[in-house]
């Protein structure tokens, strides 16, 4: 296992104050459960830098921590949904609470495939919201040009998971050295592309 750097740790605690200032400024105009969905995924986000600053990258191979970070992109990508797409907030509820559940159960009782490919399922349907439909908002002129970032943070949040999530597999597409290596930077730009295309809005 890769030794968190004095780098790392840095890079790590730059996004975890980007999302702290997130929580406490807020995205103004949004639905009550966007904001409270909104609110509940950069917590999230901070909570997790902190466990990684505090216990280093061993604590990504807890199966609560995987759990835990799959409250970010499902919350994140429901806000968005709320918001912006209304004709599937029920749809998409049922969706986060059904995968939220599955992501769970399966980590904690049925790990092993069943657990990973039940992770890559929810984080990739999340993760797809998040790039693409700020992208369609901007592209379509239904929001600044500037929201776009927050497609591009989900972009850049979807490679660090989906190399995770090969590398659980026991198929990794790169070494975990270099997974590990460029994951703090990989968060710390995603935390700032969603800061600043939320702050745009």
């Amino acid at each position: 296992m890769k030794k968190m750097s004095v780098v790392d740790r840095v890079l790590i605690l730059l996004a975890s104050l980007l999302a702290a200032w997130q929580i406490v400024f807020g995205i103004e105009g949004a639905p009550t459960l966007s904001l409270w969905a909104y609110t509940i995924a950069f917590g999230t986000l901070l909570l997790a830098c902190w466990l990684l600053i505090i216990f280093g990258f061993e604590i990504l191979d807890n199966p609560l921590t995987v759990v835990v970070s799959t409250i970010l992109p499902l919350s994140l990508s429901l806000g968005l949904v709320w918001e912006y797409w209304p004709t599937w907030r029920a749809a998409y509820l049922v969706f986060v609470v059904l995968g939220f559940a599955g992501v769970a159960l399966t980590r904690l009782f049925r790990p092993g495939k069943a657990a990973v490919i039940t992770l890559a399922v929810v984080h990739g349907v999340a993760g797809l919201v998040i790039f693409l439909l700020p992208i369609y908002m901007s592209l379509s002129g239904l929001a600044p040009s500037g929201f776009m970032l927050v497609g591009i943070g989900g972009a850049l949040i979807g490679v660090g998971g989906l190399l995770l999530s090969f590398l659980k597999m026991g198929k990794p597409l790169i070494s975990r050295q270099t997974i590990l290596a460029v994951f703090p930077l990989l968060l710390l730009l995603m935390t700032a592309a969603y800061v600043v295309g939320f702050s745009l809005v």
